[in-house]
């Protein structure tokens, strides 16, 4: 164990974890030792490179509050999130796919009713997302819980935005008996995510952009069945090709309908112009996990 050098200090450091009580923290850091290593010879990494990557590390860490988590955003722009996402929700059976949770989630979301309302403010272009919650099977999940949350129409979220009211555009649905659910959001926008930080000067630095094309987030769940965080994404939206998580999926694509007329806005009890959307979530049995 003294002779570490070059050829010998991964062996040393995996045989000092040896005696682990974790098999899985073993297994983990056995992986990330001989990785790291391994990436470190690789590129013949410097000392100077090395105390940039712990000074970005740190000011990565300094950025994180109650209000933002910088290490998601770190997660999300090196694909990481989705990665992640992928390897532990696979969309069997024809069940909804899954994509990044993202940083801006709020527990405690008001629960509404079926066709309320989502924005507190008023602004916006209306768009009344309907649809089903099915299983697998094709069966309706009656009470299935909808959790909601999407940017204002300046692609701030609320808690980045002081102007904004206490959640804004969240919200949670049930599902009736029919598996049926509905309620009244906003066109979402493209935005970019928070690139004032170290996350966003790594983006720079490698000539990439910041932003996510406009979406919709959804946790969507029921008893007995597997959760499943998803999005539902704009149709023609630029950045559906280069989204800056990764996030993006086809299956996720839809179409927002644009309505003109006062009469339909009305059924909804929404101002025109307005958009529709339409759209199934199917969700995974437990036991068919």
């Amino acid at each position: 164990m003294s002779n570490n050098t070059e050829e010998q200090i991964t062996r040393n450091v995996l045989n000092s974890m040896a005696e682990a009580p974790d098999a899985r923290l073993k297994e983990v850091m056995t992986s990330l030792v001989t990785h790291l290593h391994a990436f470190i010879r690789e590129v013949n990494l410097t000392e100077e490179e090395w105390m940039q990557a712990i000074q970005f590390l740190t000011r990565t860490g300094q950025m994180c509050d109650d209000r933002r988590q910088e290490f998601i955003l770190l997660s999300d722009v090196s694909g990481v999130s989705m990665l992640v996402d992928a390897i532990n929700h696979r969309a069997e059976g024809g069940a909804t796919e899954s994509t990044v949770f993202g940083p801006f989630y709020r527990a405690g979301a008001r629960e509404l009713p079926m066709g309320a309302t989502i924005s507190l403010d008023g602004r916006g272009e209306p768009a009344v997302v309907m649809g089903r919650v099915l299983s697998t099977d094709g069966a309706p999940v009656p009470g299935a819980l909808l959790d909601v949350w999407e940017t204002d129409e300046n692609g701030l979220y609320e808690q980045q935005d002081p102007e904004q009211p206490d959640m804004n555009l969240r919200g949670k649905f049930r599902t009736d008996s029919q598996g049926r659910y509905c309620f009244v959001g906003i066109k979402p926008v493209s935005y970019p995510i928070p690139n004032d930080g170290p996350v966003g000067q790594l983006l720079r630095a490698l000539g990439r952009h910041p932003y996510r094309p406009a979406h919709i987030h959804l946790l969507i769940s029921a008893e007995g069945f597997v959760p499943v965080t998803t999005h539902l994404f704009v149709k023609g939206d630029p950045y559906l090709d280069s989204d800056a998580v990764f996030g993006t999926k086809d299956s996720l694509v839809v179409d927002f309908t644009r309505h003109d007329s006062d009469e339909e806005a009305a059924q909804y009890h929404v101002s025109a112009p307005f958009y529709t959307v339409e759209y199934n979530f199917v969700l995974k049995p437990r036991d068919k996990q």
